[in-house]
């Protein structure tokens, strides 16, 4: 059964991961002929397609695909639990979903940004991978580098958006007293 649960946690994340990712390329509008928006929006079409006559986009922000992504989000927190033996309850995986959402926003975010440190430790000139990486990360890491310019050519912008995102993990680890086990 644990074969069956890993597989399953695999699943469910991976989509939940493309859905957040097409989300994300199109609120930084990043390159749509790049080949990783390419893959992720050819993935994920057959699922957001008949959501998006139903429900409408908001000021830019694809909503169909957020609502999607709850669902799934949801149904890992409803599906996984009831095949394991345990109780059926949709209120807590609901809660337990949105709060997925979120750990998971922020960790495809750490990894890109490290991702784009260890190439551009490894990589010299134009990459465009390495563009589109700045593309997703920019938003956040802009503010940051206002705040805490490049020191002798070093950018620690990477390292206080880790320190962020791990009080964020930590303080939304606070409404979960068990965090470690669900995620």
């Amino acid at each position: 059964m644990d074969i069956v649960n890993y597989l399953l946690r695999f699943a469910f994340d991976a989509i939940i991961s493309l859905l957040i990712i097409r989300v994300w390329l199109q609120l930084v509008r990043a390159d749509f002929y790049h080949p990783l928006s390419q893959f992720v929006v050819k993935v994920t079409n057959p699922v957001v397609v008949p959501f998006r006559r139903i429900i409408p986009g908001f000021a830019g922000i694809d909503i169909a695909t957020i609502v999607i992504a709850f669902i799934f989000a949801t149904l890992k927190y409803s599906v996984i639990p009831f095949l394991m033996g345990g109780p059926f309850d949709p209120l807590a995986a609901t809660y337990f979903g949105g709060l997925f959402l979120i750990k998971q926003t922020g960790f495809l975010l750490f990894m890109c940004m490290i991702i784009m440190a260890v190439m551009s430790w490894v990589v010299q000139g134009y990459n465009p991978t390495m563009v589109i990486l700045q593309q997703l990360t920019q938003p956040i890491l802009a503010p940051i580098r206002r705040i805490i310019p490049p020191i002798g050519g070093l950018d620690l912008s990477i390292i206080a958006a880790f320190l962020l995102l791990n009080v964020l993990n930590m303080f939304i680890g606070k409404f979960v007293p068990y965090w470690h086990t669900l995620f």
